[in-house]
C-alpha cells in the first residue's frame, strides 16, 4: 500500500486551520460579531462602512434639525407677533381715517402707532441662539436701524436677500429663513417704511396720506401672512424629515446588525465540530508519533 510521505506533516497543517478556525469562531462567540476585522469578510466590512456613513449622516441631520426647529418656531413666532402689531396699527389708521377725531387725538394716534413701529423694529432685529433671524445669510449683527432724524423716519437694512437652506439626507432642500428685506423694507412688503409713514401722516394733527399709507400697510400685513405660511411649510417639511431620517437610521442599525452579529446557536455548533476534528486530529498524530506510520495500516 502507498503511503503520502507528507502524511503528518498534512496532518499538522489540518491541525493548524482547526486551531484558527477555532480562534476565531471563540472570538465571534464572546464578542458577539461575526465580523471584527477586514479580513473576516472584505465585502460585509466594506458594507458595514457605508451603513456606518450613512446612519451618522441622519443622527447628524436629526441633531441639527432639532436646533432648526426652534429657529424656525421662533421666525414664525415673531412673524405672528409682527402680524398682531400691523392689525393694530390698521386699527388705528383706520379710525383716524374716518374724519371724527380732533387733531388731539390724531397726534394721539401717531404716537401709538410710533410705539407699534419700535416694536416692529425690535420683532425684525430678533435673534435666536445669538444670530439674528432677519439678516438672511449676514446674522452677525442687528440687520435693522432707524434714523428718526428726518420725517418720515427712514430705515436702513443692514443684512442680505440670501435664503438660507437645509439639505435633508434624502437630497430635500428645505428653506430656514425669510430675508428681512423681503418683509420689512420691500417694494412689495415695506412694513417699517409704511408704518413711518403713518406716524407722519398723523403727527402734525392732519390725516395727510393716511388713507393710501394704510391700504399700503393692508398689503404689507398679507404679504408677512404668506410669509408666514412659508416658514410653516418649512417647519412642517422639517419635522417630516427628521421623523424620516430617526426612523432610516433605525432601519440601517438593524441592518448593520444582521450583517455584523454572529448567528451564535451557529457559532456553537460550529465551534464543537471543529473542536471535535480538533481532538480527533491530535489523537491521530500523537498515535503516529509512537511508532512507524506502516504500524497503524490494516494488516
Amino acid at each position: 500500500m502507498r503511503v503520502d510521505p507528507f502524511y503528518v506533516v498534512n496532518l499538522s497543517g489540518a491541525l493548524d486551520q482547526t486551531q484558527v478556525t477555532q480562534q476565531q469562531l471563540s472570538e465571534e462567540l464572546s464578542s458577539g460579531l461575526r465580523v471584527t476585522s477586514i479580513g473576516n469578510d472584505p465585502v460585509a466590512a466594506a458594507q458595514n462602512v457605508q451603513l456606518l456613513n450613512s446612519i451618522q449622516q441622519d443622527d447628524s441631520f436629526t441633531q441639527s434639525s432639532s436646533v432648526t426647529q426652534g429657529l424656525l418656531q421662533v421666525t414664525d413666532s415673531t412673524l405672528g407677533s409682527v402680524v398682531s402689531q400691523l392689525n393694530q396699527a390698521i386699527s388705528l389708521a383706520t379710525e383716524a381715517n374716518n374724519g371724527t377725531l380732533n387733531a388731539s387725538d390724531l397726534k394721539s394716534i401717531s404716537s401709538q402707532i410710533a410705539g407699534i413701529r419700535d416694536e416692529v423694529m425690535s420683532l425684525a432685529n430678533t435673534s435666536y441662539q445669538g444670530q439674528y433671524i432677519f439678516g438672511g445669510s449676514q446674522t452677525g449683527a442687528a440687520p435693522f436701524t432707524l434714523d428718526n432724524s428726518t420725517s418720515p423716519a427712514t430705515v436702513t437694512y443692514n443684512g442680505d436677500s440670501n435664503v438660507n437652506t437645509m439639505v435633508t439626507p434624502n437630497g430635500q432642500s428645505i428653506q430656514l429663513n425669510v430675508p428681512g428685506n423681503e418683509v420689512f423694507t420691500s417694494a412689495t412688503a415695506n412694513v417699517l417704511g409704511t408704518l413711518n409713514n403713518l406716524v407722519a401722516d398723523y403727527a402734525s394733527g392732519g390725516v395727510g396720506n393716511g388713507v393710501a399709507d394704510t391700504g399700503a400697510l393692508n398689503s404689507a400685513l398679507n404679504y408677512t401672512s404668506q410669509q408666514r405660511v412659508t416658514i410653516d411649510n418649512s417647519l412642517t417639511q422639517l419635522n417630516d424629515a427628521s421623523g424620516v431620517a430617526t426612523e432610516q437610521a433605525t432601519q440601517l442599525t438593524a441592518v448593520q446588525t444582521n450583517l455584523m452579529q454572529a448567528d451564535i446557536p451557529s457559532v456553537s455548533t460550529q465551534l464543537a465540530l471543529v473542536q471535535s476534528q480538533q481532538s480527533a486530529l491530535i489523537s491521530v498524530i500523537a498515535a503516529l508519533s509512537q511508532g512507524s506510520l506502516f504500524d497503524h495500516l490494516p494488516g
